[in-house]
């Protein structure tokens, strides 16, 4: 079991006791998806995986949310949110959107990506050094306008 796991379990059981609905559901869920990727591995999750799994359930409730409120739906809007205030103390800070942009530069200076076409590699290598440090959408924005001034 890993330190976040661990850590998660720990935060569960403190609720528990505290009679913190929000979280123990937000919490059971959590520990239910960490536990289906180990099933899926077969073997225990490192921290980096288990964070993997956080950073996926998060990404999933900001989808939801945007979902909602489009559709009208405040009261799942404020569940989603609540769910996903829970599963974010899990997550490390996120970078900013200077720093992200410092990697995607150096990045494109190593590989020298000539512009828009390359933009799924780009993507591809910038995510795997961020993993999970910074929000895709975000990523994927700053990495077009620099591509774009690249092609300039």
């Amino acid at each position: 079991m890993s330190n976040l796991d661990k850590t998660l379990q720990q935060d569960l059981n403190a609720s528990l006791k505290k009679g913190d609905h929000d979280s123990i559901n937000a919490l059971r869920f959590l520990i239910s998806r960490i536990q289906y990727a180990r099933i899926e591995k077969q073997d225990e999750l490192t921290d980096q995986e288990v964070l993997a799994v956080i950073s996926k359930q998060a990404k999933s409730r900001r989808e939801s949310i945007e979902a909602f409120r489009s559709g009208g739906r405040e009261d799942l809007v404020e569940k989603e949110t609540r769910d996903l205030e829970v599963i974010e103390r899990y997550l490390p800070e996120l970078l900013g959107e200077d720093a992200v942009r410092d990697v995607i530069r150096r990045v494109i200076g190593e590989q020298e990506y000539s512009g828009i076409a390359d933009m799924g590699k780009l993507m591809k290598d910038v995510m795997a050094e961020l993993k999970g440090q910074a929000d895709g959408k975000l990523v994927n924005q700053l990495a077009s306008e620099e591509l774009q001034r690249e092609s300039d």
